[in-house]
């Protein structure tokens, strides 16, 4: 029996190896595949009754196939292969396993070959929606349609980079989107304001934890497609620190030269990002560094006139505000002369966002009238209904309810009816705007009422909201002949007042001041020059000749005229250099009721992209020296003998 049993073994053993030989030799068969997918269930079930799951290597299977899915380059699809080759030879619980294969699902995600379908641009249409969506900026939209000209006739051309740089609220973000939606292609918006680590473009090392893709890569991954239109947003207020230079990142990214291989430290490996298109805003150029800005088309939107923020209340923000508070136009009546008083008496910025905050506060108003009313004709209703039901119970059923019936409908006829007629519209007037918004914040006496005294004049500044009217208060008081600056002050602007003060001393006589003697001008006397609105930052040379004329309005006891106001830069020799900023300035100052600007020579070709209604109802004055600028900002001029042309 043993040896029979032997026997039976070793033939078992014999026919087992016969089997496997034939399952290895029929492995190329066509029943190879059921075996082994009848094994596979076997091993799964076996693995099932253990306790142990497979769920991981059945995502690995399908990460793999979402990865061929991908279209990867054969560069990149190489390097991802070695990644998942890593990855299978890992366990779940092993630190990296999560690294690494949410570094391979970004790989297969991003859109390597998904690119929007580009639709002829319409020309014809993108004037229409332009002119839709945004009024006046004609020169901005004139060169917009000339980039999309470009993009018709050569779909991959290698087009400038356009930066929109003005004001808050001129609709610099509005425009980039009018621009995604001529070319027919995603839109997406990247902030970059307070951002300082390079990281953040660049993406982060996966050596480190928490690491991830830089901004770029994560919005590409995000809009799903790789040529979106992408608007770098508040570019201007990157900042610089240990962790690196943003602005310096950015210069791979917008180089046409170079964005074609864009290295994200996370990716690691190149990705092309020359079909996106990319815009940027920002509100100021000078905080910008060069070479970023040699990467751009600069395109400046001035601030709006009185006129530009009238149409524009009236054609967008009126109907976005009533829309998005619920109400229509038969609630609320703001005529157009109500905007006007809105304009010049509650908002002076250069761009429209604080006119749609007072317009929505208004709008507030009338939805507190129109929903304390529908909730009294509700109560109304509710106590009619029940006043006819408790008097009915009293009657006869037929009686009762003929009764009902004629009550019921004489209180339609006589009193439901005109509680659901359309309720009058909140009329908005001086009485209202002045309940709703409060007191007025603007007048127009505000200039003549600074400069009424010696020693203050008007001046023009540029600024990051746009241009701004600026007062130089001067006074003289007993000292050792010191010069006092406050304000806040840059020191530039503090050179600037240092060279006044020197000009007019060096001229007193011939400005035929009180004090003749040219020594005697500061003599046992200091001079105190103040900038108001002490808690802005104020610097630049654009205050010089404002300064000069307030030293000489102090000295010569005279007031400088209230409707005149002033920018420039002053040389030591009198001289009076050109400015930026020219358009703001004057809107500025038209803004503020003031009707005299006395500029730069130099500047008159400025004046071209100032708005025609501007300058027709404004009295512009050029001038070479500062002889020039005092003769026009005194009333009746400012004598002195003819100084020497140097």
């Amino acid at each position: 029996m043993l040896h029979s049993r032997g026997s039976r073994q070793c033939v078992d053993g014999e026919a087992g190896g016969e089997g496997m030989a034939g399952v290895s030799a029929k492995s190329d068969g066509p029943m190879s595949k059921t075996r082994q997918e009848l094994l596979q269930q076997q091993i799964r079930a076996i693995k099932n009754e253990l306790g142990e799951n497979d769920d991981d290597e059945d995502d690995v299977v399908s990460l793999e196939k979402k990865m061929q899915e991908a279209a990867m380059p054969p560069n990149v699809w190489k390097h991802a292969q070695r990644e998942l080759r890593r990855l299978r030879k890992m366990q779940p619980q092993q630190p990296g396993y999560g690294t690494s294969r949410t570094y391979l699902e970004l790989l297969a995600e991003l859109p390597w070959k998904i690119a929007s379908e580009e639709h002829e641009v319409d020309l014809a249409a993108a004037k229409v929606r332009l002119d839709s969506e945004h009024y006046g900026l004609s020169k901005v939209k004139k060169r917009i349609i000339e980039y999309l000209a470009v993009r018709k006739l050569k779909p991959d051309a290698r087009g400038p980079v356009l930066c929109f740089v003005g004001p808050p609220g001129v609709g610099k973000t509005s425009l980039a989107s009018s621009i995604a939606g001529a070319l027919g292609r995603r839109f997406i918006r990247i902030s970059l304001g307070g951002v300082k680590d390079e990281a953040d473009i660049r993406g982060h090392r996966r050596t480190y934890i928490g690491s991830m893709p830089g901004r770029l890569i994560d919005g590409i991954k995000r809009v799903g497609v790789n040529n979106p239109v992408m608007l770098l947003d508040e570019i201007d207020k990157t900042g610089t620190d240990v962790r690196g230079d943003l602005a310096s990142a950015l210069l791979e990214v917008l180089d046409p030269e170079q964005n074609k291989t864009f290295n994200d430290h996370y990716l690691n490996v190149p990705f092309d990002v020359s079909k996106v298109v990319f815009l940027a805003t920002a509100n100021r150029m000078q905080s910008m560094p060069a070479p970023l800005l040699d990467r751009m088309e600069i395109i400046e939107l001035p601030g709006y006139t009185c006129e530009e923020k009238l149409r524009i209340a009236v054609l967008h923000l009126i109907p976005r505000v009533l829309e998005q508070h619920g109400i229509t136009n038969e609630h609320i009546s703001i005529p157009e002369a109500t905007v006007e008083l809105i304009i010049q008496r509650y908002t002076r910025e250069a761009g429209v966002r604080n006119l749609g905050r007072h317009l929505a506060a208004l709008a507030r108003a009338a939805a507190v009238k129109v929903a304390e009313k529908e909730q009294s004709v509700r109560l109304s209703r509710e106590m009619q209904t029940e006043m006819i039901y408790h008097g009915a119970q009293g009657l006869g059923a037929a009686a009762a309810e003929a009764d009902m019936e004629e009550e019921a409908m004489g209180i339609r006829e006589k009193e439901i009816i005109p509680l659901a007629t359309k309720p009058d519209p909140l009329l908005v007037d001086e009485v209202v705007l002045d309940t709703v918004l409060g007191p007025p914040k603007f007048d127009g006496r505000e200039a003549a009422e600074r400069v009424a005294t010696p020693g203050v004049a008007v001046g023009l500044v540029w600024t990051e909201v746009g241009g701004e009217v600026l007062f130089v208060e001067s006074t003289a008081m007993l000292g050792k002949g010191d010069l006092h600056l406050t304000g806040q002050l840059g020191d530039i602007i503090k050179e600037s007042a240092h060279i006044a003060l020197t000009w007019v001393r060096a001229r007193s006589a011939e400005l035929k001041l009180p004090v003749a003697e040219a020594g005697s001008l500061m003599k046992e006397r200091d001079i105190h020059i103040h900038f108001p609105a002490g808690a802005v930052p104020k610097d630049g040379p654009s205050a010089g000749v404002t300064l000069v004329t307030a030293l000489v309005s102090l000295f010569a006891k005279r007031n400088v005229r209230a409707d005149t106001a002033m920018t420039g830069e002053m040389t030591l020799r009198g001289l009076v250099l050109p400015v930026g900023g020219i358009k703001d300035k004057i809107l500025a100052a038209h803004r503020c009721g003031i009707r005299r600007v006395i500029l730069p020579e130099r500047n008159r070709k400025d004046l071209q992209e100032v708005p025609a209604a501007i300058l027709k109802n404004m009295e512009i004055i050029l001038a070479k020296r500062m002889e020039d600028v005092l003769h026009q900002a005194f009333e009746g001029g400012c004598p002195w003998k003819p100084a020497s042309r140097l």
